[in-house]
C-alpha cells in the first residue's frame, strides 16, 4: 500500500507539462485543504470509535480516500464537510465491523459453554415460558395475531405482510405496534 507523503506546499516543480501542471495545482490545492482539515478527520472518527488507535487508522484512510477522488468535489470550499463525512462514514463503518465482530465472538464462547446442554431449570422455565406466550398469543384478536405472526415471528416484511393480507402498509404498522403492546401487558 503506497502511503500518502505530502510535499511541501510552494515546490515548484522544474518544466512540468500542461496536463503535469494541472495535477500539481490539484495536488497543492488538496495538500492546502488537508493542512486546514486533516486534524478534523481524526477527532471525528476519535468522537465515534473512542479508540485511538482505531480513529488513526480511520482518519488515515479517509484522508486517503479524499485524496483519490479530490478530483471529483465539484467546489474546493467544500472540502472540509466532505472530509467530514467521509471520516464519519468510515468510522461508522468500523464501528459497526467491531460490535459484529464482538457477537460473533461471544456466540462461539456462549456456544462452547452451552455444549454440555440446557440444564433441568432452564427447561422448565422455557416450556412455561413457551406455554404463557402461547396463552397470549391465543388472546389477542385475530387481526394482531395475524400481523403479528407474520412479520415478528415468521420474518416476513412489512410490504409483504402488506401484500399477502390485501391491507395498506400504515394498518400493518400499526396492528404490529398494538399487538406488541398487548402481548407485552399480558405476558406481564
Amino acid at each position: 500500500m503506497r502511503e500518502l507523503v505530502l510535499i511541501q506546499p510552494g515546490r515548484v516543480l522544474e518544466g512540468p507539462s500542461e496536463r503535469e501542471s494541472e495535477s500539481c495545482r490539484a495536488h497543492r490545492e488538496f495538500e492546502e485543504r488537508l493542512a486546514e482539515c486533516g486534524p478534523l478527520a481524526f477527532r471525528v472518527a476519535y468522537g465515534v470509535l473512542r479508540h485511538s488507535a482505531d480513529a488513526e487508522d480511520v482518519a488515515q484512510e479517509a484522508l486517503l480516500k479524499a485524496y483519490r477522488n479530490f478530483s471529483r468535489l465539484r467546489e474546493s470550499a467544500r472540502f472540509r464537510g466532505w472530509l467530514v463525512r467521509i471520516a464519519f462514514r468510515m468510522a461508522l463503518d468500523r464501528w459497526r465491523s467491531v460490535k459484529r465482530r464482538e457477537r460473533r465472538e461471544a456466540g462461539w464462547t456462549g456456544a462452547e459453554q452451552r455444549a454440555s446442554g440446557p440444564t433441568a431449570e432452564e427447561v422448565a422455565v422455557s416450556s412455561e415460558f413457551q406455554a404463557r406466550l402461547e396463552r397470549a398469543m391465543a388472546e389477542l384478536p385475530e387481526k394482531f395475531r395475524l400481523v403479528l405472526l407474520l412479520a415478528g415471528i415468521q420474518g416476513y416484511t412489512l410490504e409483504e405482510v402488506s401484500g399477502m393480507l390485501g391491507i395498506p402498509m400504515g394498518t400493518v404498522k400499526s396492528r404490529l405496534f398494538f399487538a406488541r403492546k398487548q402481548l407485552a401487558e399480558k405476558l406481564r
